[in-house]
């Protein structure tokens, strides 16, 4: 955070009593801290915004109970976008879209560790890795290629590949200040990102469908080949809960590609500027906050599952309050969408973002069929 310049006040400077100015004249220094909000305040303000979200979810969870195949979650999305393509949310609204679509997905994925065992979720991470480190492997060569080829930025080519064949816009942060991407392309990276993320919920449970796609099967298509966790979630929440359940096992598990692909580019980053006799200074890569906090909820959620202290009677309702958190969540990130930020990406960024969404989904499906 960024001081204040009238604050600042030199100490120990001698002032000659000549040069000293009148009470008049002098400018006054507030030393005082600001006065603290009421209490609730804070809390009050979310009200708005995070009232819309869970009218959205109410809504598209009852269109989604009318229709199974579409679900709550891609409806609840559909309805945020239209909404805010139709009247941009205001200032009032926005502390509460906000928090729930930043703070109530992690919530949602932690009660869906209700539904798993350790067991289940050490399985699960085995049996998706050819078909993870694959995946991955393609996206991050191919984002090289095509990215160059477009004549795209190297550091925005960058974001756009991990962002694609990790975990989305939480990808895109995460590597921003190891390669020293400046805020514009992390911008554009994020949106090109969100906008696959939308066509990812709409497209592919249709696309399992089409496919013949079992529960399991899907459930490892959407873990690999969706970016955002969010996304992931709804698209195969769509699907059934027990690919919802696959699902989110395979996207965490995916996630935690990010550390080494951070600490790699972070050594190729200072390599690259050693050769070039460069002084900047990076910020120090500390591995622990490159693991997602709902993460390890996550798994503590499991354990507890897994040693019997969630009883089975409540596994299906913290299913269902699971995927309505889900809901708010997408409803929220609807809102949330700017549909002119989108266009002032320019078509480079978004073609990019295209091939490489095509390329791991195809990559991901080739996988699954040779790995039986």
């Amino acid at each position: 955070m960024s001081e204040d310049p009238d604050c600042q006040v030199p100490l120990e400077v001698p002032v000659r009593p000549e040069a000293e100015p009148t009470r008049a004249s002098r400018p006054t220094v507030r030393r005082a801290e600001p006065p603290r909000p009421p209490m609730g305040r804070g809390a009050a303000a979310l009200v708005p915004g995070l009232a819309l979200a869970l009218a959205l979810a109410v809504a598209g969870t009852a269109v989604g109970k009318e229709f199974p195949l579409i679900g709550g979650p891609v409806t609840g999305i559909v309805l945020g976008v239209l909404l805010a393509a139709v009247v941009r949310p205001g200032a009032r609204l926005l502390p509460g879209i906000g928090f729930a679509s930043k703070r109530v997905l992690p919530v949602s994925v932690v009660v869906l560790g209700s539904q798993l065992s350790l067991g289940r979720l050490v399985q699960v991470g085995a049996d998706s890795i050819p078909v993870m480190i694959g995946s991955l492997a393609v996206c991050l060569i191919a984002a090289y290629g095509i990215g160059r080829w477009l004549g795209i930025a190297r550091d925005l080519r960058t974001l756009i590949g991990v962002g694609t064949g990790v975990c989305g816009a939480s990808a895109i942060a995460a590597t921003a200040p190891v390669i020293g991407a400046a805020g514009v392309e992390v911008a554009y990276a994020v949106s090109t990102i969100f906008l696959f993320n939308i066509a990812a919920v709409l497209t592919f449970p249709l696309v399992g469908h089409l496919l013949g796609m079992g529960q399991h099967g899907f459930g490892l298509f959407a873990g690999t080949a969706v970016n955002d966790t969010s996304s992931v979630v709804a698209a195969a929440t769509a699907y059934g809960p027990t690919a919802a359940n696959y699902a989110v096992v395979v996207k965490l598990t995916r996630s935690l590609m990010i550390i080494p692909i951070c600490l790699g580019l972070a050594w190729l980053v200072g390599r690259r500027d050693r050769a070039a006799s460069k002084a900047t200074v990076r910020p120090r890569l500390r591995v622990v906050r490159l693991v997602p906090g709902f993460l390890i909820g996550f798994l503590l959620m499991t354990t507890a599952n897994s040693v019997g202290l969630i009883p089975a009677a409540a596994h299906h309702g913290l299913g269902e309050l699971s995927v309505f958190l889900i809901t708010v969540a997408l409803s929220a990130t609807g809102l949330s969408t700017d549909l002119t930020a989108l266009r002032r990406t320019g078509p480079r960024p978004l073609i990019l973002g295209g091939c490489l969404w095509v390329v791991v989904s195809a990559t991901s499906l080739v996988l699954q069929f040779l790995t039986g």
